[in-house]
Formats: structure tokens, C-alpha cells, sequence
């Protein structure tokens, strides 16, 4: 078993990777045999970078890569297994299927070790896992693009991998189709157990599919985390924004009547964690997810609506559907960002301009000390 450097033993796959240029690249994590992983951030943040340094195909200049026990790479030690070692399955983007042969010979190409009837016989038993049976004699042409992609994702499972990489696998496909395949692959985790590392530019894809999400940017890991934790918890406002998290603002920490609260405008507003270790007067970022955003009805109390109570302005509405996105204005300026049914917004008589109540939920609010959210902003554009 090997030894994480980022800590513990590691069964599964863990990547530590460093350089300064071309490509800047200081990304570290792991993920655990049966889990997905997502690796998400802007474009140029390293995401295709890292598969290629885990599958082989880049070497970074200083690091670490050790997958099941086995160390791929070591840039201390000049060691450095070469891709056909490595025993991984990876689909891209584009397919990468060979247009001249057919699925069944697409999936039969990494089992050339074994004998004809075997390497028939298996990829038969891989198309039907992927729910191809029958299909097995076409050629990618006469594919459709999810049923190309599954054929991709056969192929890549035939090699026996010991981590499976999966370059932005649905982007080339309609929703519906994008839908379809990522429950496929749902399914399909429950029959394979190794690390499956996805990339992609799609959040709530990677929400929906990953048990750990590393948010990447400009070649650094700067989070990683299990996708409820990490948009509940981003730990600074540049990870908030690369999530798209909005209602990220700035307060003091003071004292009232006793009590630590956190001051922002002209109100002070009670947080569950993280006041008490603060030292007074130090301002510090904080975020609300907007789940945590209690619209008081006009008809009848709200559950909490007693809690950071707050007089706003509606400043936006936005119809998509059978949700509205509403925008507040704080009476200090600052915007508030929250979703709430379409109906509802029509039962509270919900207009721009108006004035509403709202509760900021105390165990929401999440303070990111030593951050300031304009200096993050700034940090961002860079």
C-alpha cells in the first residue's frame, strides 16, 4: 500500500504535481477506489494537463503520482512509468474511436493479448454492460453520439484499468443524451471499483455524479471536498466565485450586549460557527448560500423569520421557468442572491421595488477568515 503525501495510505489514486512553467501546476488530491472525483475550474486551469500527468502522456517536473499501491511517478527519483503501463482506461472528448473498425473491434483493441474468440466474446460482454447489445457490428458513422461514447467508455473499461479518466465525456452531446449517459454512468460506477477522475466545465454535473469536486484554478488545487460541503463551505471567495457562489460580503466582528456578532451595514447578525475565536474588529469575508435565504410571507409567519431579520429591496426578478431568481438590495448597498418558486414569488406579490423581509439563517452563515472579498475579486483576474 502506498503512503499519501497528502496524508494516510491511499489505495487509490493520489497526485502531487509542481512546477513553475510552461504549464504553472502546485495540484495535489486523491480519490479513493469507487469514488469519482471531479475536476472542475476555468478553461486553462490545468484540468486536461493533470489526466495527461496521471495517464502518462506529460511529465511534470517535480512530483508524484502513485495509483493501487504502485508509485506511476516520482520526479525525485527519476521514475516514470510509460502510458502502456499504467493501465489506464481514458475517454475523451471526441471519442477517439477508430472510424474504420467497428464497435465490437474498437473494444477489442486493448484485449489483443488474448485470442480471437476471447477478445470477441468480451467485448460483447462489455457492449451489453453498456447497454450496446446487438450493436456491436456498426461502425462509429453509424453511431449516434451517446451511443459512440458508450463505446468509448467500453473500450477504456476493457484495458481492466486501475483508474478510469473521463475528459469532458458528455460535452459533444445533446442534454437529453447528456442526461441519459451520465445516469448510464451512475450505474455503471456500481460494477467497477477504482478511482474515476471526471473533467468537467458543467457544476452541477459534477454536483450530480461526483463524490469529491477539486475546484483548479490557474494550475493549483485550491479545494477539495464532497459537493455538499464545498458549496455550503467554499474556504475563500475566489473558490465561492469559481463555483458561480454569490452573496459573498464583508463584516466586522464585534460585540452586543455580551454577544459576538458579526456587523455588516447597519446590522448585526448572529453566526452559528466561527465568531468566537475571532479577535473583535477584524473584518472577514463571509457567504450565505442562498438556500439560506427565508423569504418572510405576508399572510403568515416563516419558519425562522425571527433570525437575522433584514429589510430589502426587490432590485431583480428573473422568470426561468417554474423558478424566479430574485436579487435584494441591502439597505447598505449590498446584493442579495436567492432562487425561489415561480408561484410563490407571484403569491408574495414579488416586484421590483418592493420592500421585503428576509431572514439571513444563522448555521448558513460561513465566515472565511484572513480573506477580504474585494482582494479576491482582484486575485481572480490575474
Amino acid at each position: 500500500m502506498a503512503e499519501s503525501r497528502i496524508g494516510g495510505p491511499i489505495e487509490g489514486l493520489s497526485v502531487a504535481v509542481h512546477q513553475t512553467g510552461p504549464i504553472p501546476l502546485a495540484a495535489e488530491f486523491i480519490c479513493q477506489p469507487g469514488e469519482l472525483l471531479a475536476l472542475v475550474g476555468p478553461s486553462g486551469s490545468g484540468k486536461t494537463t493533470l489526466l495527461r500527468t496521471i495517464a502518462g502522456l506529460y511529465r511534470p517536473q517535480s512530483g508524484r503520482v502513485e495509483c493501487a499501491g504502485d508509485v506511476w511517478f516520482d520526479a525525485e527519483r527519476k521514475h516514470s512509468l510509460p502510458p502502456q503501463r499504467r493501465q489506464v482506461g481514458m475517454v475523451f472528448q471526441d471519442y477517439a474511436l477508430f472510424p474504420h473498425l467497428t464497435a465490437s473491434q474498437n473494444i477489442q483493441l486493448p484485449l489483443r493479448h488474448l485470442p480471437q474468440p476471447q477478445r470477441h466474446e468480451q467485448a460483447e460482454q462489455w457492449l451489453a454492460k453498456v447497454r450496446l447489445d446487438g450493436l456491436g457490428k456498426r461502425y462509429p458513422h453509424a453511431l449516434s453520439g451517446g451511443q459512440r461514447q458508450r463505446v468509448a467508455l467500453a473500450r477504456a473499461l476493457a484495458r481492466d484499468p486501475k483508474v478510469l479518466l473521463l475528459d469532458e465525456p458528455f460535452s459533444a452531446v445533446d442534454q437529453v443524451t447528456r442526461r441519459r449517459l451520465q445516469r448510464e454512468l451512475a450505474l455503471l460506477r456500481e460494477q467497477i471499483q477504482i478511482p474515476i477522475v471526471l473533467v468537467t466545465h458543467d457544476l452541477e454535473e459534477a454536483a450530480a455524479l461526483a463524490d469529491q469536486i477539486c475546484v483548479l484554478h490557474n494550475g493549483a488545487s485550491l479545494q477539495q471536498a464532497a459537493p455538499g460541503a464545498l458549496f455550503r463551505h467554499p474556504t475563500s471567495p475566489l473558490i465561492a466565485r469559481l463555483l458561480d457562489r454569490h452573496n459573498l460580503f464583508e463584516g466586522t466582528v464585534v460585540e452586543v450586549e455580551g454577544q459576538r456578532r458579526l456587523q455588516w451595514g447597519g446590522t448585526y447578525l448572529e453566526v452559528v460557527e466561527g465568531l468566537a475565536n475571532l479577535p473583535l474588529g477584524e473584518k472577514v469575508a463571509w457567504y450565505l448560500p442562498p438556500s439560506d435565504i427565508v423569504l418572510h410571507r405576508r399572510d403568515r409567519p416563516s419558519q425562522g423569520e425571527r433570525e437575522n431579520p433584514l429589510a430589502a429591496s426587490v432590485e431583480e426578478l428573473v422568470v426561468l421557468g417554474g423558478i424566479t431568481s430574485v436579487s435584494l438590495r441591502a439597505n447598505h448597498g449590498d446584493m442579495l442572491r436567492f432562487d425561489i418558486a415561480t408561484h410563490a414569488a407571484r403569491r408574495n406579490q414579488l416586484t421590483r421595488g418592493a420592500m421585503v423581509n428576509v431572514s439571513l439563517l444563522a448555521a448558513g452563515i460561513h465566515l472565511m477568515p484572513g480573506h477580504r472579498v474585494r482582494a479576491d475579486a482582484h486575485d481572480k483576474r490575474k
